[in-house]
């Protein structure tokens, strides 16, 4: 009763936290949930109390129409779950009929219900499947049944982080790889699941003997072999039945043991098994190209890229002109072997065994994808929540019915960014480049799933002295703390988290805070973060004022903001003084732009004015607001006469637009700059134009579809089936609730 009241009255404090009561002290915000699992660790046979209370606060929130309490209740009651010893389960099956019948609700309702009820079906025939898969698939562990991979990267800008943020999050994160091997990993994986199908009656401490100590690195591998084969067989078969499963587990606990030892093993109760931290690497984004060669180094490590009887030769790396072409081989060495076939086939040596007597080559040419197949991949690499809905492809006989249906990607790479706003236009920046290539060549799309998150952190005074203040340089981070309260709880309190743990001087008992706390709040980010919240990426076109020197392009995410450039020259300087006397400060500028109406009719307005400077922010100040629209604000000179003389006052004149062209009639300069970032400005500029930036597969189609036809208007041919709008996804624990 007391164990009972005490989670009780944990939870209540984590749904207090959610209706904006935060916690008495201050230092507490953030830190419920994780306290709360870490009881868990510390008293495994308490999880399924944890799991009741959760159910019933579950019930209890539907009965009451709750519903920003259902989606971190059902996260905190799932994550509980997997970690579990055991489960019964009758306990396993209120849960899945609670997530079916969250297929009422709407999206994101339904869509977590969907996923977690089939989990819980899985769970529920052969237990400790949830656990399994996810150490295999962190960890990267060798698995037939299921050769899935995933890996966390974590990005920070070195220039926008102070030094010792970034120091200790490198320490952090290699500490948390060091006390983890692919061997203890296996035996983590062998003893939850024999413990799970067994309960109580199973001796935990002689399995972690007998694996971590007496069996050689071969055996533990063989009987995690064994012991996946059966999980994942059971999962698999449609009619398996759950004491059909505990039988075949049994046998396997009895090899592995002795029917002796096992026999006559005490009674010691349920025994937590913990999660092994995921894969994480650290970062330093210094290079452009960073992210692509990163998530191409995990597809293809260097330690796969030759050949066996080829590793003693010298490697030749491939150049850069290469990564740019879209070679898809970035950072990957290849052999320099002097060639001895003469390409004859009656040269070649005689075969050493029958299978191995055809002629084989490798570098051949490889067959080119179908249109149909190289739009299916595009499509399933730019599909996201919010866009352009795909529709059907045109079906022909003889052809597969989905050519996407086919694609398994066995690798996720979840790429977490940790900082401000500026490193997410860096993001917007790379991704776009990212989409560019892979229109060009389907490489990442057709092999990995690629996930985004983003940890905001605060920046230092001196960071955000050009800004009104830390805030205005995290709006991404509010906006989905808005969206989603579980996000605004578990990660937008890191921001001020983070730059503390990094200024505690060195201490054993530091190490053990950042080590549990740091690193496993973002596991849980990484692992129950599935929903996306999707920002439109903006293009801007810079025309400057030498006419020699080409428009630049760019990507912006949040904001774009343009100022009065000072003049160079004294002649230059002097015009603009005497100009400013009679007219005002500021420029004369020629707006063109589109208005937003609700009925989607293009109702194009012009405006000359006499302006400062403005700003376009991306990011709405309310979550109901539209992501695809920009909000300008124009700061607008207007001159007053009256019998004191000639004045001049300032006017924000406001209005949302998603297309808009800005012209300077008297070719003055101004600046431009992107995403609040000082590195991404622009000089010399005499006008710029701002759209929804393209998906650039359905760009190259469109251009490929209008060398046919150069009169069509609308979409024709494969470009119809693309998204039009190129997106960024984010990951939160919810999305945007509707």
């Amino acid at each position: 009763a007391e164990l009972e009241s005490d989670m009780l009255r944990r939870v209540r404090a984590l749904l207090r936290e959610l209706d904006g009561h935060h916690p008495s002290c201050q230092s507490d915000r953030g830190m419920l949930r994780w306290t709360l699992h870490k009881k868990i660790d510390q008293n495994p046979s308490s999880s399924c109390v944890l799991v009741r209370i959760l159910l019933k606060e579950l019930e209890r929130a539907e009965r009451g129409d709750l519903r920003h309490y259902i989606i971190p209740l059902l996260h905190t009651l799932m994550y509980t779950l997997i970690q579990a010893p055991c489960i019964p389960d009758e306990l396993c099956a209120r849960v899945y009929d609670f997530c079916k019948r969250l297929l009422t609700l709407p999206k994101p309702f339904c869509t977590i219900g969907l996923d977690y009820a089939s989990r819980l079906q899985a769970e529920r025939t052969a237990p400790g499947t949830l656990y399994q898969r996810t150490v295999i698939s962190e960890q990267s562990l060798r698995s037939a049944p299921f050769p899935y991979q995933e890996k966390i990267f974590i990005f920070a800008d070195p220039e926008l982080l102070p030094e010792a943020i970034c120091n200790a999050l490198v320490t952090d994160t290699e500490a948390a790889q060091v006390s983890q091997s692919p061997r203890g990993c296996m035996s983590c994986v062998v003893t939850h699941a024999l413990q799970a199908a067994l309960g109580d009656t199973c001796d935990v401490h002689g399995l972690r003997a007998r694996l971590q100590q007496a069996l050689s690195p071969g055996d533990v591998e063989h009987w995690f072999q064994q012991v996946v084969a059966a999980v994942q067989g059971a999962g698999s078969e449609g009619g398996s039945d759950r004491d059909e499963h505990t039988a075949r587990l049994e046998k396997i606990y009895h090899g592995l043991l002795g029917p002796s030892a096992a026999g006559n093993a005490p009674r010691e109760g349920l025994r937590g098994t913990p999660l092994p931290n995921p894969n994480i690497s650290f970062h330093l984004w210094t290079e452009d190209e960073q992210l692509w060669k990163e998530l191409v180094l995990f597809l293809r490590p260097l330690s796969q890229s030759c050949e066996p009887d080829c590793l003693g030769q010298e490697l030749e790396p491939i150049g850069v002109q290469d990564i740019l072409a879209g070679c898809g081989c970035c950072e990957r060495s290849r052999c320099s072997v002097i060639s001895t076939d003469s390409g004859i086939e009656r040269d070649l040596p005689a075969p050493e065994e029958p299978e191995r007597s055809r002629l084989l080559r490798k570098g051949g040419i490889k067959k080119k994808l179908s249109p149909l197949e190289s739009v299916a991949l595009l499509q399933a690499g730019s599909a996201v929540p919010g866009g352009k809905p795909p529709g059907k492809l045109p079906r022909k006989s003889g052809m597969p019915r989905d050519p996407a249906a086919s694609l398994q990607r066995l690798h996720t790479a979840r790429v977490v960014l940790l900082g401000d706003d500026r490193v997410l236009g860096r993001l917007a920046q790379a991704f776009h480049s990212l989409r560019k290539r892979e229109a060009r060549r389907v490489f990442l799309t057709s092999r990995l799933d690629l996930q985004f998150y983003h940890i905001p952190v605060v920046p230092q005074p001196a960071a955000a002295a050009d800004h009104a203040g830390p805030e205005e340089l995290c709006e991404v981070a509010g906006y989905l703390g808005r969206a989603d309260p579980w996000y605004e709880s578990n990660i937008n309190t890191l921001g001020h988290i983070i730059p503390k743990l990094a200024t505690m001087p060195p201490s054993p008992s530091r190490a053990l805070v950042t080590d549990l706390f740091l690193t496993d709040v973002i596991a849980y980010y990484a692992r129950m973060g599935t929903q996306p919240v999707c920002f439109q990426v903006h293009s801007v076109r810079v025309l400057f004022q030498d006419p020699a020197q080409d428009p630049a392009e760019d990507v912006f995410l949040t904001e774009l903001l343009t100022q009065v450039q000072d003049s160079p020259s004294h002649r230059e300087l002097s015009t603009a003084k005497r100009k400013s006397s009679l007219d005002g400060p500021g420029m004369d500028l020629t707006v063109t732009y589109g208005k937003v109406v609700l009925s989607e009719r293009q109702k194009e307005l012009v405006l000359a004015l006499r302006s400062t400077g403005l700003l376009m922010k991306a990011i709405p100040a309310e979550e109901a607001e539209d992501l695809g629209c920009l909000s300008v604000t124009i700061t607008e000179i207007i001159r007053i006469s009256n019998l004191a003389g000639r004045s001049f006052s300032a006017v924000a004149n406001r209005f949302k637009t998603r297309n808009i062209r800005i012209r300077s009639p008297e070719q003055r300069p101004f600046t431009v700059q992107l995403d609040k970032d000082s590195r991404r400005t622009y000089r010399d500029v005499i006008g710029l134009e701002v759209s929804p930036c393209l998906e650039p597969s359905y760009s190259l189609q469109k251009a490929r579809t209008m060398k046919f036809s150069p009169h069509g208007t609308g979409d024709v041919g494969l470009a119809k089936y693309l998204p039009k709008s190129l997106l960024l996804p984010i990951n939160t624990f919810a999305g945007v609730t509707q």
